[in-house]
């Protein structure tokens, strides 16, 4: 045991030692705003290829990997959805938000909506952030555990500070510098892994488990709510990708940028299967553990040398560094550079980055807090980190982009309420990670009350008329009621049936959310209306 707990830390160690070095070389390409922030705009495919990579592939192998030990093959939607998610971003919004030159989703909230949105915005966005962070470094903590024995709040507060310690240094060129490096480090990782399944069970005892156990062959058995909940989120959040727009909006230019997505999303592809192959083979060799995190490492102490499963752990200690760094700075740049500048208009560059190097002490701190506070479910803190985002800031910047009828005091209220309600039925739940109140997910919750109540204080407000929508948003409208009323004689004809399945939550933000693009589409504000009219 003392052997695998050397190799593990001494990699780790030495490999963390790299990173913060690379962060402060990288400090000399960081002293202006946006060096800090976006890397001067001048980052590469590649470079936007391995910190897409590192943020979503990374965080996709953990869940994939433990989800697989309890569940089978099935674990590969995760990933599935998290590459369309990918891709989506690629084909649709890579090139009109980098002509935006936008930042953050809080700024760009704070630019449509005023300061008041934007400090609410930023607060929020950088509250959730650490959630994210300490979820995945639980799954490092757990390896820790496993070899060493050590607690996992102690494991958190390492990689908290470690965090701190490179990030603060260069911004996003620390990012950047990471995320390559942690690339080189997921594919020894994945030698490593592939070497395990070889050596036992070996591909013939991989099959004949999955002959025994035909349940972990099944590609429905994680659950079809939690299948269609992976992809329902994932697309939900293609406009609400904060960290992943900071990094890819720092290419040269949107083409770089979206072959840097196309080269992520291929990548990604290798870490959906190791991450299947390695979980199975350690349920079929080390079966019986609540935990996969916990098994995959004990998996490889039993069949793997000390150095081999040191590679291994420094591995997944890239996956907690390529996700929980990025998650880090962008939530301390909404904080730092969006909330900062709503509290002081006057702040130069020089004083949001500073400001953001605070920030980034306070979200280390409540990382640690969050991990403390629930060290054991870490899959909670994903649940309640998408539900107060998601369900604060997704109706401001869609009607930001799209619907210019709306208002400052639609969207801040909106903003309000949607964090409010998804409190609400996490309370009203339990804080439960899977049994929620009424059997319906708080984000879909949040999300529609956040899209409601943004709808009805603009309708409110009026100085607005009804529209004949032509071209485009005629599709749009099209669209928005066939949508609603597919969505609402499903829930009607299976109400019993998707109340049991837990879906009925989800289908009735559908339905939200399609007659939502309707009131877009059909709606303007009266002087754009009037000039249509006479125009027509």
């Amino acid at each position: 045991m003392q052997n695998y707990t050397l190799w593990m830390f001494g990699l780790a160690l030495a490999y963390t030692i790299l990173l913060v070095t690379l962060g402060h070389i990288m400090k000399r390409r960081a002293k202006k705003g946006d060096d800090y922030f976006v890397g001067g705009r001048c980052f590469g495919r590649w470079t936007v290829a391995f910190c897409i990579t590192g943020l979503f592939s990374g965080s996709t192998f953990i869940a994939i990997l433990e989800l697989a030990y309890l569940k089978g093959v099935s674990a590969m939607w995760y990933g599935v959805a998290e590459m369309s998610h990918v891709l989506i971003i690629a084909l649709v919004l890579i090139g009109p938000f980098r002509r935006k030159m936008m930042v953050t989703i809080s700024g760009l909230i704070g630019d449509k909506y005023g300061r008041m949105a934007k400090a609410i915005a930023g607060a929020i966005t950088a509250f959730t952030f650490p959630m994210w962070s300490v979820a995945t470094a639980l799954a490092f903590a757990s390896c820790i555990n496993a070899i060493t024995g050590i607690d996992l709040m102690t494991a958190v507060i390492i990689t908290a500070a470690l965090l701190y310690v490179f990030l603060q240094a260069g911004g996003m060129w620390s990012v950047a510098m990471t995320q390559t490096a942690n690339f080189f480090a997921y594919m020894a990782m994945f030698l490593v892994g592939g070497y395990a399944v070889l050596v036992n069970p070996g591909l013939g005892g991989l099959g004949a488990f999955l002959a025994e156990k035909p349940q972990f062959a099944n590609m429905s058995g994680v659950g079809l709510q939690t299948i269609l909940a992976w992809f329902g989120t994932f697309w939900i959040n293609v406009l609400l990708a904060q960290a992943a727009f900071q990094m890819s909006l720092s290419c040269r230019t949107p083409d770089e940028g979206r072959k840097g997505l196309f080269i992520a999303a291929g990548f990604n592809v290798i870490f959906i299967v190791m991450g299947i192959v390695i979980g199975i083979a350690a349920a079929a060799v080390m079966p019986g553990n609540a935990r996969g995190l916990v098994a995959v490492p004990k998996y490889l102490m039993a069949n793997m040398p000390a150095p081999l499963v040191g590679i291994f752990t420094l591995g997944i200690w890239a996956c907690a560094l390529g996700w929980g760094a990025p998650c880090q700075f962008s939530g301390a740049t909404s904080l730092g550079k969006d909330v900062g500048s709503a509290l002081n208009p006057a702040a130069s560059d020089a004083d949001l980055v500073r400001y953001t190097k605070w920030s980034l002490v306070l979200l280390t701190v409540l990382m640690v807090v969050f991990g403390y506070m629930r060290s054991e479910q870490a899959a909670w803190w994903n649940i309640f980190a998408w539900t107060a985002r998601n369900g604060s800031t997704f109706a401001p910047v869609v009607a930001a982009l799209f619907w210019p009828l709306a208002g400052r005091r639609g969207a801040t209220w909106a903003l309000v309420a949607g964090f409010a309600s998804g409190l609400l039925w996490n309370h009203l739940g339990g804080w439960s990670v899977a049994h929620f109140y009424l059997n319906t997910h708080p984000v879909w919750v949040a999300m529609g009350v956040n899209i409601s109540t943004l709808t009805l204080i603009t309708l409110f407000d009026g100085g607005w008329s009804f529209v004949t929508p032509q071209n485009g948003k005629r599709w749009l409208r099209d669209i928005g009621v066939g949508g609603a009323a597919v969505f609402a004689v499903a829930s009607f004809a299976a109400a019993d049936w998707l109340r049991t399945t837990g879906l009925i939550g989800m289908f009735l933000f559908i339905i939200i959310l399609f007659l939502w693009l309707v009131t877009i589409a059909c709606t303007a504000p009266r002087e754009q209306a009037v000039a249509m009219a006479r125009a027509n």
